[in-house]
Parts: structure tokens; C-alpha cells; sequence
């Protein structure tokens, strides 16, 4: 199936896409040398200047939305940043998580530039955040890549009820089920040997739902997109297709 971005609504007031991994969604100079850039690629599809109103982590595929005036795009944000609005992903997690749960645990910013690293940990305010999820699936594979001669791992649907940086990563790896293709807040044994057995190289999270009302008409909008590529194969090979076909 194509993993390239692909425009999935459009209309006078908003454009919403899929967003492979690999792509940051605007131009950063803490990744300067980038070229997949993803506002100017919708911008160059649609014909239209866009506006961002949210951001996806650059491994992290799935859908994003866009306005197409600063009116629409500063509307869209505020239902993000609230209750109005509902953002689902899934992800490949390590372990076999709780079946439901409520992740309630503060997180400080993440320290990007270097300004920001100079300081010590414990200077940096904590902010809230809270996250939602739900265990979808299960396997255990016959596979001793840490200490048990099985592993296991989860499929798990969650929901963000704050918008932290990092803030699922970061979440999971609290609860110590880490994401896998995680680099940063995971395990490198279970992330080398999903990219080994199954190819699979890349953080295994996807943003497959964002529902909110549009900013003009006030109708609610359901926007979504199931994983594409290579997280679309691993479900197969994992016997996880019938999840978000």
C-alpha cells in the first residue's frame, strides 16, 4: 500500500492527511536536514497555504489536520487542547499491559536545545498529563530476547486526554511497557529484534482517530486513517490484521 502523504479531507476552512513516519510535519532546526517536510508537501498538493494546528513526532504516522486561514487553525487548536476533542492512536507495546487503565503522571518539558539541558532535571517544571488506554490484543512469541525465554507484547488503543511531548513514549515507559521502534524511551534487545525477525524498524505507534467539531460549521468530524506500510505488514505477520483494516 502507498505510505506517502496522502490529503484524506479538504475542504474551504481545513485540509486533514495522513502523515507517514519519517516526515516532520514542519521545517526544525533541531532536524535541519530533513527534506520531507510535510506542510509544504499538502501545501504544493492542495494549492492553498495551510496552517498547523497540531504536530506528530516524526516517527509517528497517522492522521493531522491543518487550517486553511489562522481564524480555522487558532479554533482547531483550542478543541485540541481541551476536552472537546477525542485523539486515538495504537501501538506495539512490551509485556502484556493492563487490560484498561489511566496513566495520571506529570511530565517536565523535553529538553530539545542545548539552553534547555544545561538545567537540571529537577528545575524543570512538571506539567500534567494524562493518558487513557486499552488493551486490544495479545501474543507471546517462542523468542528469549531478554530474560524469559518467550516474549510478549500488547496492541493497545489509547487516548490522549493532554498533549505533552513525547507524552505516550514517555507514559508507556512509566508503566514499563515500553513502546517498540522507540529509540529513546524504549528497549533496544525488543526494538532490534522486531527490525531483525520482522523488519520492522520504525516506532509502532500510529494516530488512527482525531474527532472534533469544524470551525465553521460546527458538524463534528470524524478523521481517520488505519496504518499503511510497514505497521499495516507487522499486524499481518503478528495475526493482528482484523485491528484497523
Amino acid at each position: 500500500m502507498n505510505n506517502e502523504p496522502e490529503i484524506i479531507f479538504e475542504d474551504e476552512h481545513l485540509l486533514a492527511a495522513y502523515k507517514p513516519e519519517g516526515w516532520l510535519v514542519h521545517r526544525s532546526e533541531i532536524d535541519r536536514h530533513e527534506r520531507r517536510i510535510l506542510l509544504q508537501h499538502l501545501r504544493d498538493l492542495s494549492g492553498h497555504l495551510l496552517f498547523p494546528v497540531h504536530r506528530l513526532d516524526k516517527p509517528t504516522s497517522g492522521v493531522i489536520i491543518f487550517g486553511k486561514t489562522g481564524e480555522a487553525a487558532a479554533q482547531l487548536q483550542q478543541q485540541l487542547e481541551s476536552n472537546e476533542s477525542v485523539k486515538k492512536y495504537i501501538a506495539v507495546c512490551r509485556g502484556y499491559c493492563p487490560e484498561l487503565g489511566t496513566i495520571d503522571y506529570p511530565l517536565p518539558p523535553v529538553a530539545d536545545f542545548k539552553h534547555q539541558r544545561k538545567r537540571p532535571k529537577a528545575e524543570l517544571p512538571r506539567q500534567s498529563a494524562i493518558t487513557l488506554f486499552r488493551r486490544i490484543d495479545t501474543i507471546e512469541l517462542p523468542y528469549e530476547v531478554d530474560r524469559y525465554p518467550s516474549s510478549r507484547y500488547s496492541l493497545v488503543e489509547i487516548q490522549l486526554k493532554t498533549g505533552r511531548r513525547h507524552q505516550i513514549r514517555r507514559h508507556f515507559k512509566h508503566i514499563h511497557h515500553p513502546l517498540i521502534g522507540c529509540p529513546k524511551y524504549g528497549k533496544s534487545s525488543h526494538n532490534r529484534f522486531f527490525a531483525d525477525h520482522f523488519g520492522s524498524a520504525r516506532l509502532l505507534l500510529h494516530a488512527v482517530k482525531l474527532e472534533l467539531d469544524h470551525p465553521v460549521s460546527k458538524r463534528r468530524l470524524e478523521l481517520g486513517t488505519t496504518p499503511r506500510g510497514g505497521f499495516r505488514e507487522l499486524l499481518c505477520q503478528l495475526n493482528w490484521p482484523h485491528h484497523y483494516s
